[in-house]
């Protein structure tokens, strides 16, 4: 019984929907085309920028890293001049 009136429901649907003016729709179909192509676009630029910043990121880290070790590399020698250094 739930079938056939499903059925019929679908078939009810099909048929005013068939009878409707289809304009609108298709306008609204166009809009959501556009919107959706503008989304994807952003998405692209905002992929795109995340991947640069990481990439910026990852090179401030790497010189982070370069001048932790310059700078334990000073204070080493400093230190070692200050042990051998006698008045």
């Amino acid at each position: 019984m739930k079938k056939v009136l499903l059925i019929a429901g679908v078939a009810m649907t099909a048929l005013l929907g068939g009878c409707a003016n289809t304009t609108a729709l298709e306008e609204s179909v166009a809009n959501l085309s556009n919107k959706v192509d503008q989304l994807s676009a952003d998405v692209s630029a905002l992929k795109s920028e995340q991947g640069q910043i990481a990439a910026d990121a990852k090179a401030a880290k790497a010189a982070a890293m370069d001048a932790q070790a310059e700078a334990k590399r000073a204070n080493d020698r400093l230190d070692n001049v200050a042990s051998s250094y006698k008045k």
